[in-house]
């Protein structure tokens, strides 16, 4: 992301970090190799805000989150510690972080929905998402706790969603940088994030034979 916070913050308009290589061929326009760079962060396109969410819309959302623990498991299955350890793009975070990341910031998702269907608009914390993944537990457990944890985070948060009725989902919570943001946008913020992380794996999967 552009932001060093998380997912209600910068990932509104940017991508998770990680400087870009300047270094291209000389036969290679700054407009081509930033047009690959740009393609590389966000290859299913920056995540757009929508003024309102029909009930379809809120549907689809919350059918991709359902999905993605099994996707995400299915994205870096065969895939050894030396893979693990490929970054996605040249400067960007690896395989391995990219999956530590998701089960962290899904669970804060599941955290802020909570929070905006108990409280009124509550204020959420962001935090350093860069930071986090540079902590002792990315290098030190398996990438499998995290499988293990999106999918118990999915379950739950789940369950939460599909029984909360549609006026629910007007509810807001603030957050710093962005300001009120309604539940409807914060389930189709993460149901992007989702694809986004897991479209970074298969991307670099195909790219480096891993």
């Amino acid at each position: 992301m552009n932001s060093t916070h998380d997912a209600g913050g910068g990932m509104l308009s940017g991508g998770p970090r990680g400087t870009d290589s300047n270094a291209v061929s000389g036969a290679v326009s700054d407009t081509e190799s930033g047009d690959a760079a740009e393609a590389l962060k966000f290859p299913i396109g920056k995540f757009r805000r929508s003024e309102q969410y029909t009930p379809a819309d809120r549907e689809q959302s919350i059918a991709r989150l359902a999905a993605l623990p099994s996707l995400m498991r299915a994205a870096v299955a065969g895939m050894d510690e030396a893979a693990m350890d490929t970054p996605y793009r040249p400067g960007g975070w690896t395989v391995r972080q990219l999956v530590h990341h998701v089960a962290d910031s899904h669970l804060n998702l599941y955290v802020r929905v909570k929070l905006a269907l108990t409280e009124d608009r509550p204020t959420i914390k962001p935090y350093d998402q860069d930071a986090w993944v540079q902590l002792a537990d990315i290098t030190a457990v398996s990438p499998a706790v995290s499988l293990t944890l999106l999918d118990a985070t999915h379950q739950r948060l789940n369950a939460v969603l599909m029984s909360s009725p549609a006026a629910d989902f007007a509810r807001e919570l603030v957050h710093p940088e962005n300001g009120p943001m309604r539940i409807d946008d914060v389930v189709a913020l993460y149901a992007w994030h989702g694809d986004h992380h897991l479209a970074h794996i298969r991307g670099a999967r195909e790219r480096h034979g891993i």
